[in-house]
């Protein structure tokens, strides 16, 4: 599956593998399982409830299963539950979280992709297109992602410390994996084609997320990698506490 680029908050760019028609699937099946426990209850109400007890439960279930997506998506950050559990999730093809009117648009073409076609349309133009739009996402401006970007914390390789190394900047352990995760990106990226543009602006991010001034003796390279190396340190004595 292809590759798609995020221009992250920190004027970064990461590349995210786009979400393929497995995972989409599986999210789906997953999705329509959450409503089986609830098809049991309605035949419960069948069995023993009154009539109009059924056709209010029955309605109200079609009411959450018709806007289910799309609630889920508004509230939790482009994902139903399904997509949650096989991690990918939609975002606009800027790489920002979906305005409501995308995500209102990528649902009403539910129909479309599905009801009207029986799902064939969805899972044909999503197989088909470039980045694994359904027409939903086509006309929303809108593309599955992994969420995880495609450095992970297991792939990258921090410099071993000593117990008795002393950090440079302790102000480092107010950084999360995620953070460090993305100074590597950005290392990995500048030896892959030398643009050191990232590397100055990852450099400032950092030191005015953290009020750090940048010693004379050390560049904006040699102040990441302390910083992954502080980190590194910091962390690692923690857990042995």
């Amino acid at each position: 599956m292809g590759i798609i680029t995020i221009h992250t908050t920190q004027n970064i760019d990461i590349d995210y593998e786009i979400g393929g028609l497995g995972e989409r699937i599986l999210a789906r099946i997953i999705d329509f399982v959450i409503f089986i426990p609830f098809l049991f209850i309605g035949i419960f109400f069948s069995v023993s409830g009154s009539q109009t007890a059924i056709i209010i439960f029955y309605a109200f279930l079609a009411l959450i299963f018709v806007f289910y997506d799309l609630v889920c998506e508004v509230f939790f950050n482009g994902q139903s539950l399904g997509k949650r559990a096989v991690k990918i999730r939609v975002i606009s093809l800027d790489g920002a979280r979906p305005k409501f009117s995308q995500f209102l648009l990528r649902w009403l073409f539910r129909m479309v992709d599905f009801s009207l076609t029986g799902g064939l349309c969805g899972l044909v133009t999503a197989a088909v297109t470039e980045n694994g739009q359904r027409v939903g996402d086509l006309v929303a401006g809108t593309v599955l992602i992994k969420t995880s970007p495609r450095t992970t914390m297991n792939n990258i390789a921090f410099p071993l410390t000593e117990s008795a190394y002393e950090p440079v900047f302790t102000q480092a352990s107010e950084l999360n994996d995620s953070d460090i995760a993305l100074i590597h990106e950005v290392i990995a990226t500048y030896f892959k084609n030398g643009n050191n543009q990232l590397v100055y602006n990852m450099a400032d991010k950092i030191r005015n997320h953290l009020g750090i001034s940048l010693p004379p003796d050390m560049n904006s390279m040699q102040f990441l990698q302390t910083i992954i190396k502080d980190y590194t340190h910091i962390t690692s004595q923690a857990d042995r506490l």
